[in-house]
């Protein structure tokens, strides 16, 4: 893949995930894969990425007022340490990548097919449900080197506990701070290493810009869900690649 097509490629991806406030993961490493660099190499840029795209996504949803730090906190106080917990172990086998690919293959279909709700009063969990929630959604997403959005973020809108937009800024912290945790678990010298990639940071950095702020201003909840459904077909596909050797 040519470098100007690489670089295309994380902008959109960027732009595309940030708008339901996840930080793309799942699409750089799709789109890395067409490089002749290491696959560790390509996690670990991945994760600097969300980190970036998701901390401005953030920012940006909460200036539209979007943000719950009530609904939100309970989400966080296991997903942190079990991220790191999970991104010591070795990577996910063929067949956790196959019900990966089941999992989200049913949240993007049961987003755009399920019925249209009646009443717009989101039903928030218990603190234990969303920390256990959150616990077992980051200890996941350390094994498969992402930040955890693309679980989260199905699950609560399906679950009716929170309306899209406050689904998306939620997630986008849950990202920034479980991509932390993660790129912590990682040796030092692959972090490095993917600093000498900055203009595809940069692409990331504009398209997150362009799409957060689509998101948190431009669209309304059903398609902020069908944008999501979209983006957890692609993921699905990613991990189907990967439970078949391709």
């Amino acid at each position: 893949m040519s470098e100007i097509l690489l670089l295309l490629g994380f902008f959109w991806v960027a732009a595309a995930y940030s708008s339901v406030g996840h930080g793309g993961a799942s699409g750089y490493l799709g789109l890395w894969a067409f490089t002749a660099y290491s696959t560790q190499l390509g996690a670990t840029l991945a994760l600097v990425l969300n980190v970036i795209v998701a901390g401005l996504t953030f920012v940006i949803f909460r200036r539209a007022k979007h943000f719950d730090w009530k609904l939100t906190w309970p989400f966080l106080i296991f997903s942190i340490p079990l991220a790191y917990l999970g991104g010591k172990f070795a990577h996910q086998a063929h067949w956790q990548s196959l019900v990966l690919t089941l999992v989200l293959t049913y949240a993007a279909i049961s987003l755009v097919f399920k019925p249209s709700q009646k009443t717009e009063n989101p039903c928030a969990p218990t603190p234990f449900v969303s920390a256990m929630t959150g616990g077992s959604i980051g200890f996941v997403s350390g094994l498969v080197g992402v930040g955890g959005g693309i679980f989260l973020s199905p699950l609560m809108i399906l679950l009716n506990w929170a309306k899209p937009h406050t689904v998306a800024s939620l997630s986008a912290v849950f990202i920034f701070l479980n991509s932390l945790a993660g790129l912590a678990a990682r040796p030092t010298e692959l972090l490095q290493q993917s600093m000498e990639f900055w203009p595809l940071i940069l692409a990331g950095v504009a398209g997150a810009l362009l799409g957060s702020w689509f998101g948190a201003y431009q669209t309304s909840s059903r398609t902020l869900r069908v944008i999501l459904a979209l983006v957890l077909v692609v993921a699905a596909a990613k991990h189907l690649g990967q439970a078949v050797g391709i």
